[in-house]
């Protein structure tokens, strides 16, 4: 099985090349993993000890962080390399501030290709996220007696390990993975029902750390200013739907004061052509020659404060569940007590079906009907702030996830 196993990854990895000369994207993460072996050779000598965590993307990274950084302070003297597989989750963290002592991209999963990258230094600790496996390399590590562990992970009834054809895929998984360490209760019963005992649940990493968020919070500078103690809405990672939503509510609600954080800055200049003068730009805010009060809407033109603008919503709206794009960060706006509204096209969502499930928050498949309900929350008071109570007893009662996790794994 494993031939197979090799033969699609070769043709992935070929597919790939020819993508990459036609997508921008495509063509980072290839040209990316050239550069993996010699960034990881340049960073660890081969015998220094190194705490690797791998995820796929950005969504995946800010879920492992949290075991990452209690890893970081329980070994102080390991290293620490975190691989990605899209250029998204590469892209972005290398560019900030982060606790790691190399990134790269995880080379294509072809036997020779992982040994190499292996053996260039001591893996002392192996955890993915979620559920991103690569068979040959969970095979070299195994190999090599590493411990290997799954955090927040997630099995669903679609994956190709409930099908005739899974059972390979599930042998490689029971006998490679010392833990899984899943994040809904769903998931470890599944898990179980193929085989993989070795589980336990612990719930989900990111309410870990959407805690700190709001235990570290710091004002963002001009917000309360602009507000000026009106109700007020926050757009988080929003598209076009959400644009839509946006206008529509403006014009049936003049006294609510909105925050719009587009989920791509390019789209910043078109959103304020749309909305004209009733919108400035944060980056304005400060030097404007009007009233603050003057204008309805925000448009957020820099990253990295979303999480923070969330503390002044009453209400939040999250991008991203109107179309296939995939529903963004819903736990942030959570974690403030603060009611949640977005669109139903989300999948692979748990934390959207428990919060809705919780009364804390609303998914809607148009946004006329979203605009509807958002008008009725801010007509009504209580039923506002029953949905705030909700949500921010919901966070609090979610266990403490790296906790857990730490308390059941162990480096060499």
């Amino acid at each position: 099985m494993f031939f197979l196993y090799d033969i699609s990854i070769s043709l992935m990895a070929f597919g790939m090349k020819i993508a990459s000369l036609f997508n921008e994207k495509v063509k980072k993460g290839v040209v990316g993993r050239r550069d993996s072996l010699k960034n990881v050779q340049q960073a660890f000598a081969k015998d220094d000890k190194v705490i690797w965590m791998h995820a796929a993307s950005l969504g995946e990274y800010e879920q492992g962080l949290p075991v990452l950084e209690r890893l970081k302070i329980q070994y102080p003297d390991y290293k620490i390399l975190v691989s990605f597989f899209s250029p998204s989750g590469y892209e972005n963290v290398v560019k900030k501030k982060h606790i790691a002592d190399a990134i790269c991209y995880l080379p294509f999963d072809k036997k020779n290709t992982i040994q190499q990258f292996v053996n260039s230094f001591q893996t002392a600790l192996f955890f993915t996220v979620k559920y991103d496996f690569w068979y040959r390399l969970l095979e070299v590590l195994n190999q090599k007696n590493i411990p290997v562990y799954v955090v927040s992970a997630l099995f669903y009834e679609k994956q190709k390990f409930f099908t005739s054809g899974g059972r390979f895929f599930v042998e490689q998984l029971r006998k490679n993975v010392n833990i899984f360490f899943h994040q809904t209760e769903h998931s470890l019963k599944l898990a179980e029902s193929i085989g993989l005992t070795n589980s336990m649940y612990t719930g989900d990493t990111r309410y870990d750390r959407v805690k700190q968020n709001v235990k570290n919070f710091t004002e963002v500078p001009l917000i309360q200013n602009f507000i000026q103690n009106k109700p007020a809405l926050v757009i988080g990672s929003s598209w076009e739907a959400e644009e839509n939503l946006v206008e529509k509510f403006i014009n049936e609600n003049s006294d609510t004061k909105i925050i719009l954080a587009p989920h791509d800055l390019k789209r910043v200049p078109q959103i304020k052509q749309r909305f004209g003068d009733k919108a400035i730009l944060y980056s304005k805010l400060e030097n404007s020659q009007s009233s603050d009060v003057d204008y309805q809407l925000l448009i957020i033109d820099n990253i990295g404060m979303l999480s923070r603008l969330y503390h002044y919503a009453n209400v939040a709206v999250v991008g991203g569940g109107f179309h296939t794009s995939g529903l963004h960060n819903i736990l942030e706006a959570a974690a403030y007590a603060v009611p949640v509204i977005f669109g139903n096209q989300y999948k692979k969502n748990p934390e959207a079906d428990a919060l809705i499930d919780a009364g804390a928050a609303k998914s809607f498949s148009d946004e006329n009907a979203a605009v509807a309900f958002l008008l009725q929350l801010f007509r009504d008071e209580d039923k506002r702030r029953s949905m705030a109570s909700l949500a921010g007893k919901f966070i609090a009662d979610q266990p403490d996830a790296a906790t857990i996790i730490l308390n059941n794994i162990h480096a060499k």
